[in-house]
């Protein structure tokens, strides 16, 4: 202890403690990611601008041909007779994708149901592959770009730098389900968001076939709806009803749109169609102002087998001036009158659709975007700002991203009937980007940034208060002291503490970004040896001395893996980190110390670490870092109990002896059973934990809702034989079907101490005898003394186990945004242009049982 107090007066000039000012450090923080997102958001425009360029400048041609596409289909990515991937001499694997890619191509990507040689795609492959250019120009002036995309309406989407398409979630026997008009950043680019009330026919008539087909068409209509939509579903007969339990619409979140999804199953039909019941319900959903609602474009789309009702009157009275979309689809084969249902569409500035067959149902789900996108063609400027989506896991293995997107219009001259909407461009960013910009070595590793989007997603940390919530999602600067309850990263220890937010938002965009310090945080060491580097340099032979004989002697001083220069390689794993210093020496002969690509207060701390090693063989400490590390759950120790002829003492023999943790964990008791340290002490006494829970401890109970459980198996109690589960085409389609786990949540029950006192005693009564226990808080320690007369003693009192684990639960059914709004488009489809061919949809869904490769993937040479 003393060479520690010499040591460290002798070195404590170098030092000074500073203070954490939270707001600075949030403000700081916050401009970092703004700037990242205006370089995105700069490359966005440009890209969308000459997007339009192009698409004007092409001419249309009906017989186009697309240069080497022939080779692309098939030599470049599929070799069909060794069934294995082929890849060109110019891809290799980069480390900001961590996957192979060429930055000399472009690479495409086509729905498998999408015939790739129709007029429309080849057209499309011919004026985009001028974009290569522009992603080309992106990545030279920001060399921190990513994925750079453009998704078109009609499903092909063009990305760069090119690189094999791989979806996980496929095997050789699958097909490729992927398509880019329904990834979230799509959906979100290309539409204003909406209020949705999807109308379900459920009479009699639909029955059979017609009824399923309605069931797969309202989930893949949901499946269109991003978070900045809201919805529900009616079904209706004689009278309406609510498909799930929601009485309003709700935000079309995963988890809502799953509850939807399960009620749409259950829809049974009978009884007779009354359009007029379904309607007035649909229109009194979408009229309520007491309720969160995307409040932009009004829709109801509505799934029927026709009807001979127009329902006029109701469209009169709650629908005068169309400002509710009314879209319909026929679905099914049948010989019912169209008429009524397509009058319906055209006289609330909706569409009508067909969907005749199942192969019919992505596309026609679909393609009411399009008429909702034309409105921001003419808003132009409003419609080109810069929208930045929720997290999600992108398709092309970087992992977490956001992504911001621009849409695309069709700028020619020819006519209203042009005016759609080409795409959405879209550059996506790493949350591991966002993370590098909110650095936390000068507050600990309790403190950390988070953020969240309007919708009140959580982008990098999901433990918040609701009233810190709201005023982060309104984009107010503030901070707030709140004491909470802290788990542990294993899950398995809860305690009170007090955490400091500190909030402020990021300016161009709508997230808002947060500090949480703790108390020990607020202030930090700060190295102060002046110009650290040239000190290392003349240090060094004495440097090298000490380094070598700490890794021989401790083995315990290294060198952070943290990004202390941009352009500096970090420490390979592989090496030891005496290699690593020498590079890092060799380094900044060629780096200056003041050089921005360096951050200084970082390089101080490594250099530092070093330097202070060099009186080491006097006794000096290196970095060293003092823990307790226990190969087992706690520490054996020999009983050698003295034998007395005490009664009293005789008689205490019989009882308990705990110690356990704050938890509480077993640390040690006084039986044989060795193997129940470690263990939760409700499972070990439970009767005794039930009276401590009153007394000693408190509990908390903690939900996670983004739990996944294994599915239960449903038990066959009849007396027939087991029935055999064979999959249908739909579940081969589907992802995963056969490894898929059931979303739950889970429970866990987690105790801590609440009680100041020291000392607590009292008396387990059961039915017919009682227990006496003691518990004394041991000093200096955060361990527990408990001494109880012996379970056996009293056998009647009920052993239930207290569990602290997790348990699923059963699921129970339950902003600031661009909007464009026109209803003067007359176009609202037809029979003629828009029933598919019924042979074709046969045909396509024949071919689809022989496809076993992956997705049809080109690249587009230059």
């Amino acid at each position: 202890m003393e060479n520690l107090i010499q040591i460290y007066e002798a070195h404590r000039a170098h030092f000074s403690v500073e203070s954490n000012n939270a707001r600075e450090l949030v403000a700081t923080a916050a401009g970092n990611i703004e700037r990242l997102l205006n370089n995105r958001s700069q490359a966005l425009r440009r890209l969308a601008t000459e997007a339009e360029r192009f698409q004007m400048e092409h001419e249309w041609s009906d017989d186009s041909e697309v240069s080497d596409q022939s080779g692309a289909q098939s030599d470049m990515f599929i070799n069909t007779e060794k069934k294995n991937r082929y890849v060109p001499d110019d891809f290799h694997v980069d480390p900001d994708f961590k996957r192979l890619v060429s930055y000399n191509t472009t690479a495409v990507h086509i729905p498998t149901d999408i015939y790739e040689g129709s007029t429309i795609i080849l057209n499309e492959l011919n004026w985009t592959a001028a974009l290569e250019e522009v992603f080309r120009k992106n990545k030279e002036e920001d060399p921190s770009l990513l994925w750079q995309v453009f998704g078109s309406a009609t499903g092909l989407a063009r990305y760069y730098p090119a690189s094999p398409w791989i979806d996980l979630s496929s095997s050789a026997s699958k097909i490729d389900l992927y398509d880019v008009r329904r990834r979230p950043w799509y959906i979100q680019g290309a539409a204003s968001p909406k209020d949705m009330l999807i109308l379900v026919d459920a009479s009699g008539s639909v029955s059979g076939l017609t009824l399923k087909l309605i069931r797969t068409s309202v989930s893949k209509m949901l499946e269109t709806l991003s978070d900045d939509d809201f919805v529900n579903v009616v079904s209706f007969n004689e009278e309406a009803s609510f498909a799930a339990c929601f009485q309003n619409l709700v935000q079309a979140n995963v988890r809502n749109k799953r509850i939807l999804k399960d009620a749409v199953q259950n829809i049974t039909a009978k009884g007779i169609t009354n359009y007029k019941g379904g309607f007035k319900l649909a229109f009194e959903q979408l009229a309520q102002t007491n309720v969160s609602r995307a409040n932009c474009n009004k829709i109801i789309m509505l799934f029927t087998d026709g009807g001979e009702e127009r329902a006029e009157e109701i469209f009169q009275k709650y629908n005068p001036k169309q400002t509710v979309r009314i879209f319909t689809f026929s679905v099914g084969q049948h010989n019912y009158d169209k008429g009524p249902i397509q009058w319906m569409a055209c006289a609330n500035k909706g569409y009508y659709y067909e969907i005749p067959s199942i192969g019919a149902i992505r596309i026609n789900t679909q393609e009411y975007l399009d008429v909702l996108g034309r409105p921001m063609i003419k808003a132009d400027k409003k419609s080109r700002q810069v929208q930045w989506t929720n997290v999600y896991l992108d398709a092309l293995e970087l992992g977490l991203v956001i992504t911001g997107t621009v849409p695309v219009f069709n700028k020619t001259k020819t006519g209203s009937k042009n005016q759609l909407i080409l795409g959405v461009v879209a550059i996506d960013v790493s949350l591991e980007d966002i993370k590098r910009l909110t650095p936390r070595f000068t507050f600990g590793p309790n403190g950390y940034y988070f953020a969240i989007d309007p919708n009140g997603y959580v982008l990098l940390h999901p433990n918040l208060q609701p009233l810190l919530r709201k005023k982060m999602i309104d984009g107010l600067t503030g901070d707030y002291t709140i004491s909470t309850l802290v788990k542990s990263q294993d899950e398995r220890y809860i305690d009170q503490g007090q955490r400091t937010y500190t909030f402020a938002p990021v300016k161009g965009t709508d997230y808002s970004l947060a500090l949480v310090l703790p108390e020990y945080s607020m202030h930090y060491i700060r190295a102060t040896i002046g110009d650290t580097i040239t000190q290392a340099k003349c240090k060094q032979i004495s440097i090298l001395r000490s380094i070598s004989f700490c890794f021989h002697f401790l083995q315990s001083c290294f060198a952070s893996h943290r990004m202390y220069c941009k352009d500096l390689k970090p420490p390979d794993k592989k090496k030891n980190n005496t290699e690593f210093l020498m590079e890092f020496n060799n380094y900044i002969d060629i780096k200056t110390p003041n050089n921005p690509m360096c951050e200084y207060q970082k390089r101080e701390e490594i250099v530092w670490c070093v330097y202070s090693g060099e009186s080491f063989d006097n006794s000096s400490v290196l970095c060293a870092f003092y823990q307790n590390v226990f190969n087992s759950a706690g520490m054996y120790w020999k009983e050698e109990a003295e034998t007395y002829e005490s009664s009293f003492y005789k008689r205490s023999l019989d009882n308990d002896l705990y110690i356990v943790t704050p938890t509480p964990y077993l640390a040690k008791e006084n039986g044989n059973s060795q193997c129940l340290i470690g263990s939760f002490f409700g499972v070990i006494d439970p009767v005794l934990m039930r009276s401590l829970k009153d007394t000693l401890f408190t509990f908390k109970k903690t939900y996670d809702y983004q739990s996944l459980c294994d599915p239960k198996k449903e038990s066959k109690a009849a007396a027939g034989p087991r029935s055999v589960y064979v999959p249908t085409i739909a579940d081969i389609l589907n992802i995963g079907w056969w490894v898929t786990a059931a979303v739950c949540i889970t429970e866990q029950t987690q105790f801590y101490f609440m009680n100041n006192n020291v000392s607590f005693k009292g008396t387990v009564d059961c039915e017919n005898c009682s227990r006496l226990y003691h518990a004394e808080k041991l000093p200096n320690t955060n361990l527990v003394f408990i001494i109880a007369d012996a379970k056996l003693t009293c056998s009647s009192c009920d052993a239930k186990e207290l569990k602290q684990e997790e348990e699923p639960c059963i699921l129970l059914p339950n902003i600031a945004v661009i909007c464009v709004y026109d209803n003067n488009d007359p176009d609202c489809g037809g029979v003629s242009t828009l029933s598919p061919s019924l042979w074709l949809m046969v045909a396509l869904q024949l071919a689809l049982l022989w496809v076993v490769t992956g997705s049809r993937h080109h690249a587009i040479p230059s």
